[in-house]
């Protein structure tokens, strides 16, 4: 059963690890990774990645991305979206904090950032406005 507009916003505004997918190169399958990402309902979603990654450049040159996250308790849920991306900026440590702290407490958070700014190299937050849906509840009566 299809979720609602406020059941799949809500859904995809948990903290799951979501499965994001962007076309590759030609002769490659689609690049499907896993990742943290941010979205609060009726808003933009956004991700932190390394600026000079394989994502960020097929993001790039694609120009729009999906995003699925789902779940198998209490009923098997998911909320898949796609859409364009809207902004690319160069990430800031306050943005890499408030991602780290939606999946970890506050000073593992802090923890990983350092770790991240020092070993992982500069970040890009790439936005993306959620523009087509699909959602089910295969366990909804």
């Amino acid at each position: 059963m299809a979720l609602s507009r406020e059941e799949r916003e809500q859904f995809l505004a948990e903290p799951y690890v979501g499965a994001l997918s962007v076309t590759a190169e030609e002769g490659r399958a689609p690049l499907t990774v896993p990742i943290w990402y941010h979205y609060e309902p009726g808003g933009e979603l956004w991700i932190l990645t390394g600026r000079d990654s394989r994502k960020a450049r097929l993001i790039d040159v694609a120009g729009r991305f999906t995003m699925m996250v789902d779940r198998v308790e209490p009923t098997v849920r998911y909320v898949s979206v796609e859409g364009p991306v809207t902004a690319v900026d160069p990430g800031t440590r306050e943005d890499h904090l408030s991602l780290a702290s939606r999946y970890l407490p506050r000073e593992k958070a802090e923890a990983f950032v350092d770790f991240a700014e020092r070993e992982l190299g500069p970040q890009v937050l790439i936005r993306m406005r959620p523009q087509r849906w699909v959602s089910s509840d295969m366990g909804a009566a």
